[in-house]
């Protein structure tokens, strides 16, 4: 079903002016409408001229309105998927020479830039952050305010969540994020550059609970492919019908964002219409036609 408003209603203050064409001084309209001469001398209120003029005036101010027709306008609830990072903190996240154009830089830090850059582009998503290392905690609980989570990464460093790897508590606190959230689809992104090693949760009954709550998981191993338990992500992936994926550097880790967003796509609504279309355009033309009626009859009437 077709919707219909105007995306800058204010602009009707403007024909305020159709009074001015009746009621202000010769003066005022000599400024206002500089086409005097196209009015006939007569003065009363039923006027052929005046109530072109008027109608012309009316039509110009409906375009610049800006009417606007669409088949659905998006709400204030967005409605598209919750998303959660589980994001690995451990001691290995501090090496070095994860990105060859800037070495120096730790794969925390790589992957914290990358992240950024990912969440900006999530429209319509419910995004939060799981921190773990040898333990898990909720670091940003799901969200819409994609600004806040970029501010609050940049608090996030090495061995903040200790240096151990705990895979199945990162997974069982996402989940535990997910449960605040009210869309349909829920997916969790993985990301770690070890082995579980530590954590009071197995990686096998962590799955099993994105499993039964219908959970996807995407996984992706980064640094070098000995560095982290491939088969483990793969496995884990497999089981919750996502995706595994492997970084070894930075460029790597950009492409598989990629590939992800691909996956699972964020919808764009433009200025938050759906199908919208503007239909300023009938009452510019109505208007410039009718102004070249009237300038036409005008002549006529002087020859």
């Amino acid at each position: 079903m077709n919707n219909f408003e105007f995306a800058y209603p204010l602009a009707y203050v403007l024909l305020l002016l159709v009074v001015c064409i009746y009621r202000c001084p010769a003066s005022v309209k000599k400024i206002i409408f500089p086409h005097l001469d196209l009015f006939s001398t007569r003065m009363n209120w039923i006027n052929k001229e005046k109530l072109l003029y008027s109608l012309i005036l009316a039509l110009l101010v409906t375009a610049l309105a800006n009417p606007i027709s669409y088949e659905q306008k998006s709400s204030n609830k967005k409605k598209g998927r919750d998303l959660v990072f589980a994001l690995d903190t451990s001691g290995s996240m501090g090496e070095s020479n994860f990105d060859k154009e800037n070495p120096d830089k730790k794969k925390l830090e790589v992957l914290r830039e990358l992240l950024k850059k990912f969440i900006s582009q999530r429209y319509d998503d419910n995004v939060g952050v799981t921190i773990f290392g040898s333990y898990a905690y909720s670091a940003v609980p799901l969200t819409y305010d994609m600004n806040s989570i970029s501010f609050l990464l940049d608090f996030f460093d090495v061995g903040i969540a200790g240096d151990s790897t705990a895979i199945g508590e990162g997974i069982v606190n996402a989940l535990r994020v997910l449960d605040k959230g009210e869309a349909k689809k829920k997916v969790i992104i993985l990301i770690t550059d070890g082995f579980q090693n530590s954590g009071a949760i197995s990686v096998k009954d962590a799955v099993k609970i994105a499993k039964e709550r219908g959970v996807l998981v995407y996984t992706i191993g980064v640094g070098d492919t000995n560095s982290f338990d491939a088969k483990l992500l793969e496995k884990i992936a497999a089981d919750t019908k996502g995706q595994a994926f492997s970084a070894q550097n930075g460029a790597m880790l950009g492409d598989v964002y990629e590939k992800i967003d691909l996956l699972e796509p964020s919808t764009i609504r433009s200025q938050h219409y759906l199908n919208k279309q503007s239909l300023y355009i009938y009452p510019l033309a109505l208007a410039s036609f009718l102004l070249v009626v009237m300038l036409i009859n005008s002549r006529k009437e002087r020859v």
